[in-house]
């Protein structure tokens, strides 16, 4: 079934108060050409799918976009690219920003978090990978740090009261378990991170809540203004299997997993 515009039906439009000529989607599982274990909307093309299928994937979400998805290559970093109609495919960077239409900024995830952001008179939009290590950064400066701050130098201004973001599903904080070292790397920098981790059944493990931590890292910006995910089980892309792909759940046991697309545009 697909909404209109040829959408499948179950790909996620952020529900936020993006202001008119914002638009923004995250793609799912469904919708697509590719055979299992990427079945079947994958964008990933380093993960050992059909490149024939990926090329009319991505082919698919330009055509429901009506722009560019410009496709990173992500580093778990915290690099920035302003996209304009020349830069290219596999550009290095962990977040994009955009400021005219034609080119989507566009994230790659599974497991990851994704972020979107734009203000509240619709001048840009961005987009941002966060894994623990991008969200965490160095020294308290990490992608969401880096994204805002191209944001301000575009707007010219250091406020932050009028940017809003969206949070597209991750591994949530029931499935997410990690060792002291991830712990250490935010709670060494805020104490009160140490809210977001929960002991784990095995020993030195915890379970971390992404969201939380990006929402934290936003309130500490003045980005006040944050929907989407928090954390609640319909957001997990671990557990959610029909929905989503899982690199944690499903690289071992199928050897590879796919990628969905979190895109947001101006038009």
């Amino acid at each position: 079934m697909a909404a209109p515009g040829g959408r499948p039906a179950d790909w996620i439009v952020p529900d936020w108060p993006a202001p008119a000529g914002v638009h923004a989607v995250f793609t799912t599982r469904t919708g697509g050409v590719s055979a299992p274990p990427f079945d079947s909307f994958n964008l990933g093309d380093h993960v050992q799918d059909d490149p024939a299928a990926v090329t009319a994937n991505r082919a698919r979400l330009r055509e429901v976009v009506g722009a560019r998805p410009v496709f990173l290559r992500q580093v778990h970093g915290t690099g920035v690219v302003r996209l304009d109609a020349r830069t290219p495919d596999g550009t290095e960077a962990d977040a994009c920003i955009a400021t005219a239409p034609g080119q989507a900024c566009t994230i790659m995830v599974a497991d990851c978090l994704p972020l979107l952001f734009t203000d509240r008179s619709g001048t840009w939009v961005a987009a941002a990978h966060a894994g623990w290590r991008g969200l965490a950064g160095v020294g308290g400066r990490g992608v969401i740090e880096t994204t805002l701050e191209a944001a301000r130098r575009l707007e010219g201004t250091t406020d932050t009261a009028g940017i809003v973001a969206w949070l597209g599903p991750c591994i949530g904080p029931a499935a997410f378990e990690v060792g002291p070292e991830v712990r250490a790397a935010f709670c060494g920098h805020d104490p009160a991170a140490q809210a977001c981790f929960q002991p784990a059944p095995g020993p030195g493990k915890f379970l971390a809540d992404l969201p939380a931590l990006a929402r934290q890292r936003l309130r500490a910006q003045g980005v006040l203004q944050v929907h989407g995910n928090d954390g609640s089980p319909a957001w997990c892309t671990v557990t959610q299997e029909s929905r989503f792909f899982s690199h944690r759940r499903d690289a071992v046991r199928l050897g590879s997993t796919g990628r969905m697309a979190a895109c947001i545009w101006l038009g």
